[in-house]
């Protein structure tokens, strides 16, 4: 069965050193990460028990750690990581993640620059 319902973190921020410029690395930016977690939560819903579903405070705080943590010089790396911790929790059947970068080092003025991958269970 395919799971229809979903979590949904938006906004997430957090300071990280990832870029392919020596600079980005040297003195870093914030990154602001979207997760869409797709599992069934009817179990937790019918026993109204935390367990039984993906803790968003704990996942939100582990994202945050990578996005602060190793730099890589693609931001499409960067959410391949978030997006392997996400399906860590064998409940998350596909997740989809979004790591925007909205102070990339551009020479037009834009808002934002994103990356969005979506990845399930093989």
């Amino acid at each position: 069965m395919t799971a229809t319902d979903r979590i949904k973190l938006t906004g997430l921020r957090a300071f990280g050193r990832h870029g392919a410029l020596p600079h980005e690395r040297a003195i870093g930016q914030e990154f602001v990460v979207d997760a869409v977690l797709w599992l069934d939560t009817r179990p937790a819903a019918a026993a109204d028990d935390l367990s039984l579903t993906v803790d968003y405070g704990a996942l939100s705080s582990r994202l945050a750690e990578i996005i602060g943590g190793d730099p890589v010089a693609l931001i499409e790396t960067l959410a391949e990581r978030l997006a392997a911790e996400c399906l860590l929790d064998e409940r998350i059947c596909e997740v989809e993640i979004v790591v925007h970068k909205p102070h990339a080092p551009v020479t037009v003025l834009l808002e934002d620059v994103c990356v969005a991958i979506r990845r399930g269970r093989e």
